[in-house]
């Protein structure tokens, strides 16, 4: 039986669920993801877009796109981010704080020749994305 993790954003006008396993968790310390963020770093949570619904509010979703890499998604209520569409990697990023019951298992940080703080934690740093997700593959000292 798949797991179902639930979330929604900041005001619960938009509600989600995500079924099953994440295709990568991780960390991403590339600029747009901080300037979105307004954060270090993002906690993400990579799903096939099968695996996430949209079950309350879709009305109330907003996207962004400043590069046909990231589609961007909020509510236009609050605010509140909700997830990423990655579509060049068949990907959404469903952010890990809005998944409360996710146990969040991150195995990598991405875009950590962008870093603004160094994080010494013993997972591989890339440079950009893995090979498998269309980048380099080429990893950073910690």
């Amino acid at each position: 039986m798949s797991e179902i993790h639930n979330g929604e954003c900041f005001c619960g006008a938009v509600e989600l669920s995500v079924k099953g396993d994440a295709a990568a968790m991780g960390y991403c310390h590339c600029e747009s993801c901080r300037h979105w963020s307004a954060g270090p770093m993002n906690a993400f949570s990579l799903w096939s877009p099968e695996s996430v619904t949209i079950t309350k509010g879709a009305e109330f979703i907003e996207t962004f796109a400043k590069t046909d890499a990231s589609h961007r998604k909020w509510c236009k209520k609050c605010g509140g981010h909700i997830m990423t569409d990655h579509p060049s990697m068949g990907l959404v990023d469903v952010y890990a704080a809005i998944l409360p019951s996710l146990d969040f298992q991150p195995g990598v940080h991405v875009f950590y020749s962008e870093k603004v703080a160094s994080i010494k934690d013993g997972l591989p740093k890339m440079v950009d994305v893995p090979a498998e997700m269309g980048g380099s593959g080429e990893t950073l000292p910690e």
